[in-house]
This record gives C-alpha cells, sequence and structure tokens, in this order.
C-alpha cells in the first residue's frame, strides 16, 4: 500500500482551512466587532499561507499573505471589518480555493481581487482614522523554543520564524546550543539548536503564537511576560517575603504547543472515500455470501454447520452495522455550505435574506450527502429569485423586510426528509397553467390536481421567470433536481400557499448501499420491502378479501387503511393463496397495506441498481440478489403510498 501524496494531503488540509475561513468570514458579517471571530479568520490565512509555502504553492502563498496582511490590520483595530471588506476577502477566498485545487487561476484575476481589496480596506481604514486606538505600551517577552529533530527534513525553516518575530518589534535572538550532540554523531538534518528570543513590542501573546501556529503542535514554546516578571519582583520586594517566586502575577506559559497539540493525537483518521467505497462493496459481497450460508444451514440437518452460520450472519450483521456508521456523516455538513450561498443571493438580487437551519445532527449516507448538493443549490436559488419578494414588497404587504429561507432535515423510518421553506410570495398557479399550456405540456382547459399542477414546475424548461437572468429563466434547474432525487430513490413534493411561501419536501432514502428487508412472495416472485417501513403484518382471510373486492379497504385499530392487491398491480395471473397477509407500511403519516402472498422473513438486502429500461417502473427502487442466486426487486414505499392514497381518494364519497 502507498502512502498518501503530501500535496494532495495539503490540499485536503486546505479544504478544511477554507471552509473554516468562510464560516468565520460569514460569521463576522453579522458580528462585525466580535475579536474570537476575527483572530479565527486571521490564524486560518496564517496557517494557509505558511502551509502553502512549505509545500511549493508559491502562488497561493505571496496571495494568501495579501488577505493576511488585511486582516492583521483589522485585528490590530486599524480597519474596521465591514460588509464590503468581508465580502472582498470572500471573493479573495474563493481564488485561494482555486490556486489550492490546482484549477486555472489566471494573475490578472488575482491581481483585480487583490486591488479590490486595497481599495475596501483604505475605505474602512478611513472610517475609523477619526477615532484612533490609544497608543498601548510596550511590552517585553521572553520567547524560548525549539523545533522537532525532523522539522528541516519536513520544511520547516527556522530563521522565517525569527524574521516573523522581528518584524513585530526589537527583537534580541541567541541561539541555545546545550542539546547539539558531538560532532561524530551529529545528523546534518536533524535540528537541535534551541533559540532564546527577547522582544520589545506593542503586541500580545496572541501575535507572538500566531508565528509559530503551523508547527506549534510539534514544537515546545514557552512565552514569558517579562513585564509581569519585573512587577511581581517589585511586589515581593516591597512585602519583604521569601515566597517571592510565588508571587509572579503571571506564570510562565510552558510547553504552549503541548497544551494545543495534546487533540492531535489521532482521535480521527482520515480516509480517502474511495477506501470506505471499496470497503462497502466488500460488505455487500459479504451479506450476500453469508445469505447463501444462511439457506444452506436452513436445509441442513448439521447443528454444527448451523451455529457457524448464525455466528456469520451476526458477525455480517455488526459489520454492516459498524461499515454504515462509518459511512454516516452530519447534514451539517452540508447545510454548512449554503450560508454562503445566501450571503451571495442576497448581494446579487438586492434583497434581504436570512437563512436558518433546523436538525444539523440528522445523519445521511457521504453519498447522498454528495449528490444532494446540486439538487439543494438549484432549490435555495429559486426561492431567493421566484419565491422572495424586495424589500419594498414585503414592506407594501404587511412582512418583515427580511425574507426568511429555513432549511430543516428530520429522520423518518428509513429516509430522511428535507424541507426547504421561504416565506415569499407563492407559486402563481394561474401564471404556471399558462406557461404549461404555453409549452404544451398540458392541453387549454385540461382538469388539474393542485398537487399535479405544481409538479409541472419540474418539467424540462419550465420557467416563470419573467427574464433570464444569472440565477433563472432559462428553463433548466428543476427538471434536474427532479431527476436528481428520483436517482437517489427519493421524491420531491412541494406544497405553496400564495401571500405566506412555499415548502419543498425532499424524501431521501438513509443509504444507497444495504438495508434490512422483509423478504414477500406474490405469485411465483419475490421481492423486498423495507423493514424500516413496515409497522404491522396481518392476515387476509378469505372472507375479508371477497368482501373487501371493489373497496379496498381494512379496518385497524378504529382506522381505515386502503391495500393494494400486489398480486393484481403485477397482474401475476395466479390464484392468490388461501392465507394471504397484508403488510403496513408508511412514509411518516401515511400508511397503506400491501397484500402479499407469503412472508418468507428477513433479508439483508444489498441494493443494487436498475437497469435503464427497468428504472422506468416506478413500483421498484432497485433489485437484490437473494442466497440461491435469484433476484428480488425491491418495493418503493413512497410510490405505492401514493398509489394507496389515490385509491383511498377515488373510493371516499365526495362531501
Amino acid at each position: 500500500m502507498t502512502g498518501l501524496d503530501p500535496i494532495e494531503t495539503f490540499r485536503q488540509e486546505a479544504q478544511d482551512l477554507l471552509e473554516e475561513i468562510e464560516q468565520g468570514l460569514l460569521d463576522l458579517a453579522h458580528r462585525p466587532g466580535d475579536r474570537d471571530l476575527v483572530d479565527a479568520v486571521f490564524r486560518g490565512l496564517h496557517t494557509l499561507k505558511g502551509s502553502g509555502a512549505m509545500f511549493g504553492f508559491d502562488a497561493l502563498a505571496a496571495f494568501t499573505h495579501h488577505c493576511e496582511t488585511a486582516f492583521d490590520r483589522v485585528r490590530k483595530g486599524e480597519v474596521a471589518a465591514t460588509p464590503e471588506l468581508v465580502g472582498a476577502v470572500l471573493a479573495a477566498q474563493d481564488h485561494m480555493r482555486a490556486l489550492a485545487e490546482g484549477r486555472p487561476a489566471s494573475d490578472e484575476a488575482g491581481e483585480a481581487l487583490l486591488a479590490d481589496l486595497r481599495r475596501v480596506v483604505e475605505a474602512a481604514g478611513r472610517s475609523t482614522a477619526a477615532a484612533p486606538p490609544a497608543e498601548p505600551g510596550l511590552n517585553r517577552w521572553r520567547v524560548r523554543f525549539s523545533l522537532p529533530a525532523d522539522a528541516l527534513v519536513n520544511g520547516t525553516r527556522p530563521l522565517p520564524l525569527l524574521d516573523e518575530l522581528r518584524e513585530l518589534g526589537e527583537c534580541t535572538v541567541a541561539a541555545v546550543t546545550d542539546a547539539v550532540p558531538d560532532f561524530d554523531v551529529l545528523v546534518p538534518a536533524e535540528c537541535h539548536l534551541a533559540w532564546d528570543v527577547t522582544l520589545v513590542t506593542k503586541h500580545d501573546r496572541d501575535a507572538i503564537e500566531d508565528v509559530f501556529i503551523f508547527v506549534i503542535d510539534d514544537m515546545t514554546l514557552d512565552i514569558q511576560d517579562m513585564n509581569a516578571a519585573v512587577e511581581a519582583e517589585a511586589v515581593a520586594e516591597a512585602v519583604e517575603t521569601a515566597d517571592a517566586p510565588q508571587a509572579v502575577a503571571a506564570p510562565v506559559e510552558a510547553a504552549v504547543g503541548e497544551g494545543r497539540g495534546a487533540k492531535a493525537g489521532g482521535d480521527t483518521v482520515r480516509v480517502p472515500a474511495e477506501r470506505l467505497d471499496e470497503m462497502m462493496d466488500r460488505v455487500g459481497e459479504l451479506v450476500i455470501a453469508q445469505s447463501r450460508l444462511k439457506q444452506l444451514a436452513a436445509s441442513s440437518s448439521d447443528i454444527a454447520l448451523r451455529a457457524v452460520a448464525e455466528e456469520i450472519e451476526r458477525l455480517a450483521s455488526e459489520m454492516r452495522d459498524t461499515m454504515m456508521v462509518v459511512r454516516m456523516v452530519p447534514i451539517a455538513q452540508l447545510f454548512g455550505r449554503f450560508r454562503r450561498l445566501i450571503h451571495d443571493l442576497a448581494r446579487d438580487t438586492g434583497k434581504a435574506i436570512e437563512l436558518s437551519t433546523e436538525g444539523e445532527a440528522t445523519e445521511l449516507d457521504k453519498t447522498v450527502i454528495e449528490r444532494l448538493a446540486d439538487p439543494l443549490i438549484h432549490l435555495i436559488r429559486n426561492a431567493a429569485d421566484h419565491g422572495l419578494e424586495t424589500p419594498e414588497q414585503r414592506l407594501a404587504a404587511g412582512k418583515p423586510e427580511t425574507g426568511q429561507v429555513v432549511l430543516a432535515a428530520r429522520q423518518s423510518g428509513a429516509e430522511v426528509v428535507i424541507t426547504i421553506t421561504d416565506d415569499g410570495r407563492g407559486v402563481d398557479r394561474a401564471r404556471v397553467r399558462a406557461k404549461a399550456e404555453e409549452n404544451g405540456l398540458i392541453t387549454p382547459g385540461q382538469v388539474l390536481s393542485d398537487n399535479e399542477l405544481l409538479q409541472l414546475i419540474f418539467a424540462p424548461g419550465f420557467s416563470t421567470a419573467a427574464a433570464i437572468t444569472n440565477l433563472s429563466g432559462r428553463g433548466v434547474g428543476m427538471d434536474v433536481v427532479k431527476r436528481t432525487i428520483e436517482g437517489l430513490r427519493g421524491s420531491i413534493e412541494l406544497t405553496s400557499t400564495p401571500g405566506q411561501g412555499s415548502v419543498v419536501s425532499l424524501r431521501i432514502p438513509l443509504t444507497l448501499a444495504i438495508i434490512d428487508g422483509l423478504l414477500v412472495r406474490v405469485g411465483t416472485s419475490r421481492y423486498v420491502i423495507p423493514l424500516a417501513s413496515v409497522e404491522e403484518c396481518v392476515e387476509l382471510s378469505v372472507e375479508q378479501d371477497v368482501r373487501s373486492t371493489g373497496r379496498s379497504l381494512i379496518t385497524l385499530r378504529d382506522q381505515l387503511v386502503p391495500f393494494i392487491r400486489l398480486r393484481q398491480m403485477f397482474a401475476t395471473g395466479l390464484e392468490p393463496d388461501p392465507h394471504q397477509k397484508i403488510v403496513v407500511v408508511s412514509t411518516g403519516q401515511e400508511r397503506v397495506g400491501l397484500v402479499v402472498d407469503q412472508i418468507l422473513g428477513d433479508h439483508q438486502t444489498v441494493i443494487k441498481a436498475l437497469s435503464a429500461f427497468h428504472a422506468e417502473v416506478g413500483a421498484f427502487s432497485g433489485a437484490t440478489i437473494l442466497g440461491d442466486g435469484g433476484v428480488a426487486l425491491i418495493l418503493d414505499m413512497a410510490h405505492l403510498v401514493a398509489a394507496g392514497q389515490r385509491q383511498d381518494a377515488q373510493l371516499r364519497p365526495a362531501s
């Protein structure tokens, strides 16, 4: 197994740093006076610059240096963190991301971004010049530090660190050679020197620590406040006490690097996504083989074989569950990306938009998370451009000036429900119908339910935008959203109240890999029902079957539940078994019964995608390989529950 490419490792770490910088900038736009946020952004820029220089990304380091310099002025109080400054650094951050990823990024574009940044910084500096901060007193620090023996081999150079200390103020440096070994055992590539630095500066301890910020986890750093030490000695002499050393007001902060590096001991391990995918494939094959072993053991009288089969089944189930947990990531990882999107949309549309999120701890398979990003971007942009009104329109309608977009997630059985809610103008049904008739999607005067009318918005080429903008109007996006969600075996729903807003609901399966299923037989074919959707199983006698013909309703605990005869839906052409079963399934609040001939038992289901031909059949979401080598289709619960709802509506008497 080859080691990780250092360049790829840097790019992964750079992405994390850029994400932290972006989130810090977006928070700073709402809390411009938050010193901790300013410091966090500055440290992120400083670390990115240093790491980029270490790994040979000189263009990235040089570009980031200018942004770091701008934020250093913010940190010193010379420049205010205005919205314009935050926006300029956000734009520059996009350029840094391109440089880190190795994407094309022209020098001219970088120079234009830096020119804009300098202009904004100068304007922000003039705004604070009227009330300059009081000149702080000079601080006297003693800084002692040493680097690990392999520092030089890893690319860390002590001279640039000393140069940065000199930039902070008056600096005296002395090399400490106590740890240098004898010449005959000296390894030239190892670093054995330490440094003792006296620094007189107006800067505080944080500025000194920031010099070492990207090597601080592996080094030894001791920073002593000499002013405090002198004051302590004076106090001690005044009271003539023998315990003078205990009176020091600011104790030496020994081994700062050890404190900060404590969490770097390996709590997490970065693993390439491809390896997780390969591991999941192996677990899937193991589950199929275990299913085969279980079937062989069931037909054998060998007690030892049955015991081994049960043990393998338990271990395979535990391995599957562990693998599933490894692949699950909080949806906050996805939601966090859209804060920047909302910031840019507010700027581009001239609208006041506020984004709030709920259920960020809800977890989804990492593959699902990756494929959900683009659909959610389309839906949020649509809500901002079509849904939310301008501030003037909102005030005229009696609404708050700021429009609200809410991203929420919750788990419902084997699915995660993601909703995008806005409090805008809602969908204009008349306009949708007129546009659909114009595009030939429906005939004039065609009768449609409200849901069917709203679903027309997801038709290819459909758009009600009055003008084409960089956000919408070309009729692409919403049909892509629907295709992507259906490709994830999910469904999409739209509800809207005129004048109050719209809600788009996405129902997405938790995983695309392995699920627990209930194996059933209908005629001579076998099907899998996702076990998380199953509520209960009841028997349907011949008498009940005859009595419910044409009605398809059953009473369960004083509630009418519609049921679907899968034998008829799949046109088996066979007579039903004398003891049919009804499997009651649900997707949240809605329930429907599925009539099957036989329940065969539970089944660990490795989901295989359907071919392009079979994917058009809405009743199935995938297929799986059984222990005997046969294939069972996986039933699509959302499709079947919707069919049950339509059937129930047709049977319900008109009011």
